[in-house]
């Protein structure tokens, strides 16, 4: 019994050791990422690299706000991000319950259609997509990068299917048999059940949206419509190359600040989400 112990030990130990130091590696870029914002030009591209600052340049961060719009780049992610969120969460929910429990002709068909489209490079849409938007005049507008994620995605429609399945039937019998309707199952029992499962869809939806950088290209063409992306993007390459490169690691490190947030406050609900949508095909 003391061998196995000692064995089981030492394996858990070289487990968690192996992992602690796959974590470190990961961490380098980001280490290295901080660390250069906080630099003078000259300093970032030195080698050996010089991983502590010194002195440490603090003003960079006060700076980019004055060199660039951030506060305005800012504004128009947190507006994409918000109203394309809320329309995923939305219409893959609905969308996911009708699949899940609804029965109609076509369902496991229409179902598998959905699906399908994940297989479809986002390359292979991009220029019809662009043209039926260019003749409902929504090119130079928010419209485009908001509006489609209010008709679902595969992913998500997928993930909460699977997870509206794990629910036990009998609750939508009881609260039928109590004289509620369907809207009201879904919004009062289906929805407050699947908390784990949306915070997938939500974590999800917002890094999507915050990160997006193509899509915002393609139809955002105005300065003062940016987003932090194409801010970045126009500070790295139209504003005057490695000069600007500290400014380019303090932008990049604000933008990514709101992503390790959302990591460390929904870790636990994303985890449990993505394990339970597999318990039932």
């Amino acid at each position: 019994m003391t061998t196995y112990r000692v064995r089981h030990n030492a394996s858990r130990f070289l487990i968690h050791l192996t992992l602690a130091g796959g974590g470190a590696f990961m961490l380098v870029p980001f280490f290295w990422l901080l660390s250069s914002s906080l630099k003078a030009p000259h300093e970032i591209f030195v080698f050996p690299p010089k991983w502590i600052p010194d002195p440490i340049r603090w003003s960079n961060y006060v700076e980019v706000f004055e060199v660039v719009s951030v506060a305005r780049y800012a504004a128009n992610t947190m507006t994409i991000t918000i109203f394309a969120t809320l329309g995923v969460i939305l219409s893959s929910s609905m969308a996911a319950y009708s699949f899940a429990r609804l029965r109609f002709k076509g369902r496991d068909i229409m179902f598998g259609l959905i699906l399908s489209t994940v297989m479809l490079p986002y390359v292979v849409t991009m220029i019809p997509v662009y043209i039926l938007f260019s003749r409902l005049g929504w090119i130079g507008t928010f419209l485009p990068l908001i509006v489609p994620d209010w008709f679902g995605g595969p992913i998500t429609i997928f993930l909460l299917r699977q997870f509206f399945r794990t629910i036990p039937l009998e609750l939508e019998d009881a609260a039928r048999i109590d004289g509620a309707s369907r809207p009201r199952i879904f919004a009062q029992i289906i929805l407050p059940l699947s908390r784990a499962a949306l915070t997938v869809v939500l974590v999800l939806s917002l890094l999507q949206n915050w990160n997006d950088f193509l899509t915002p290209l393609i139809y955002l063409h105005k300065r003062d419509m940016f987003t932090l992306a194409l801010g970045l993007n126009a500070l790295q390459y139209f504003e005057g190359g490695l000069d600007w490169t500290h400014y380019v690691m303090a932008l990049a490190s604000l933008m990514v600040l709101p992503v390790v947030i959302l990591y460390f406050l929904a870790q636990r609900a994303f985890v449990e989400g993505i394990v339970l949508t597999g318990l039932k095909g």
